[in-house]
């Protein structure tokens, strides 16, 4: 897969680093299998100042610190691409439930019965609910997104992975539910 990608990467790499400078991955904190901790790869579609505040807080729609590459590689869900080193590493997997940054973990736990629940399993690069919710920015959108999620972690294997990875597909080349 990943050298499949690594044009596109590659590409997407110079479009990065020609409109805003700085690094062209992004690195952040999530919550994986067990409740383990590992460095999430992104490439990056924000602002590199995006949260000098030090405050965690969701994307949302028409996000201002969104540049222009980062909402076109939104949008076709390329962003996502350097996750595959994660899964390579063994920290994710192709499908599973989409892992979380320790901040929201805490703060959805206390929120919502059985949130942890969904660490049961190695995170995913897309998963149930993220092909059948759209993109959540809210407790409320948190706790729908979970009842999907815990579906996966009680239901999943080869047929219902294999029923994500098309849907994902339908999700990338149709631009459905982007942010």
């Amino acid at each position: 897969m990943l050298l499949l990608t690594f044009p596109l990467l590659a590409l997407t790499a110079c479009a990065i680093k020609l409109e805003s400078g700085g690094p062209i991955l992004y690195r952040q904190t999530r919550v994986g299998l067990h409740g383990r901790v590992f460095t999430i790869l992104k490439l990056r579609s924000m602002r590199v100042d995006a949260e000098t505040d030090g405050r965690p807080r969701w994307a949302a729609q028409g996000d201002p610190r969104i540049t222009r590459v980062g909402s076109i590689i939104r949008k076709l869900r390329i962003d996502e691409l350097a996750q595959i080193l994660n899964v390579l590493r063994g920290d994710m997997s192709f499908v599973g439930p989409r892992p979380e940054r320790p901040f929201f973990v805490a703060e959805l736990t206390k929120a919502i019965p059985y949130y942890a629940e969904r660490h049961w399993v190695r995170p995913g690069i897309t998963g149930w609910a993220q092909i059948n919710f759209p993109y959540g920015a809210s407790l409320e959108d948190a706790r729908r997104k979970l009842t999907y999620e815990l579906y996966y972690v009680k239901n999943r294997g080869i047929f219902l992975d294999a029923l994500i990875l098309l849907q994902t597909a339908r999700v990338i080349f149709w631009n459905q539910g982007a942010r």
